[in-house]
């Protein structure tokens, strides 16, 4: 019995020490090979995957006791995946909650109102860790994958600010802006004024992208908006510059010449009647709010007051004497 009793209190002790000692370590800063060591983690990775995978990454600990952590704290299976960066005093258990909370490394891609589909590519291919995945794609391979092939990719991008995990693809992010500007789009479409000449929510967008280079303060939005209605209503050309300047392409040098306006494009404005046939850049929420619910006037002219706002005319005559007035100084 005395000899049952002290191996009873031994194994008693043993375990006490075991106990503390993993207590210990779950409490002590990993060692790490650099001041901050980072790790994707793929869908589908196993628990001890992972572990293997954070001591191949630069913590210098045993895969198989990090694993045997996972696996004994009943968290393992939470573990999600994305990327991550742990720095210097991360102990165990911080870095087990932190896969299990998600906490990951985000990255920021901003989409800029305004902008051309040619330059959310470039963005895209600018943008940090991010995968490049359609960089050899055309628009309408791109379009096809995006599951809209019949669209054109100018103007279908919603702008904002777009967070993502490092080495996620690009076609994700462009996914998600492109599910974003359709959401909005149908929103301002089924509440939209009524008695507009716009066919459907293409001839919506297209107008929208117009409003938007076109805005020089957020306050004559709706006047904008207004202008071109009228003139649509009216059958009247719409003349407005940013379309021809997209007409042109790499062939505008920043100067808008006469000849510009007399280049016959499918874009130019000013040769040809009614709406581009296609948008001339992403527009924002606003500009799509303020193509779908114009200020009530009849104003059919605008010019620039040279302040970022505009001077708006209901005749050729009063629109003359805001030219004079505001761009030549007469």
């Amino acid at each position: 019995m005395k000899f049952l009793s002290k191996l009873l209190a031994t194994l008693f002790l043993l375990a006490a020490l075991m106990g503390g000692a993993i207590w210990w370590w779950l409490q002590a800063p990993l060692s790490l090979a650099a001041p901050s060591v980072e790790l994707s983690i793929e869908a589908g990775a196993s628990p001890r995957e992972v572990a293997q995978a954070w001591v191949n990454a630069g913590v210098q600990a045993d895969g198989r006791l990090l694993y045997e952590w996972f696996r004994w704290s009943g968290q393992a299976r939470l573990i999600r995946a994305g990327s991550y960066e742990i720095h210097q005093g991360v102990t165990p258990r911080d870095l087990l909650a932190k896969m299990v909370r998600g906490d990951e490394v985000l990255e920021q891609l901003r989409l800029i109102e305004g902008w051309t589909f040619a330059q959310v590519r470039a963005a895209l291919a600018k943008a940090p860790a991010l995968k490049q995945s359609t960089a050899g794609l055309n628009e309408a391979q791109l379009m096809a994958l995006l599951g809209a092939p019949e669209q054109a990719a100018e103007g279908r991008f919603f702008p904002d600010t777009y967070a993502y995990s490092r080495g996620v693809s690009d076609l994700t992010v462009l996914k998600r802006a492109h599910k974003a500007m359709q959401k909005r789009l149908d929103a301002a479409w089924a509440g939209r004024s009524e008695g507009l000449p716009l066919k459907n929510q293409d001839q919506a967008l297209i107008l929208a992208s117009i409003v938007e280079k076109e805005t020089g303060a957020a306050a004559d939005r709706g006047m904008v908006a207004a202008v071109f209605i009228n003139r649509l209503r009216l059958g009247m050309p719409l003349q407005t510059d940013p379309t021809v300047i997209y007409g042109l392409g790499a062939a505008f040098d920043g100067n808008l010449r006469k000849r510009d306006l007399q280049t016959d494009t499918p874009f130019n404005t000013y040769t040809r009647g009614g709406l581009p046939p296609t948008p001339i850049a992403m527009p924002g929420n606003a500009s799509l709010l303020a193509a779908l619910h114009p200020a009530r006037s009849r104003a059919l002219y605008f010019v620039a007051r040279g302040d970022g706002s505009s001077e708006f005319s209901d005749d050729l005559a009063a629109h003359n004497r805001a030219v004079n007035k505001f761009q030549r100084g007469k």
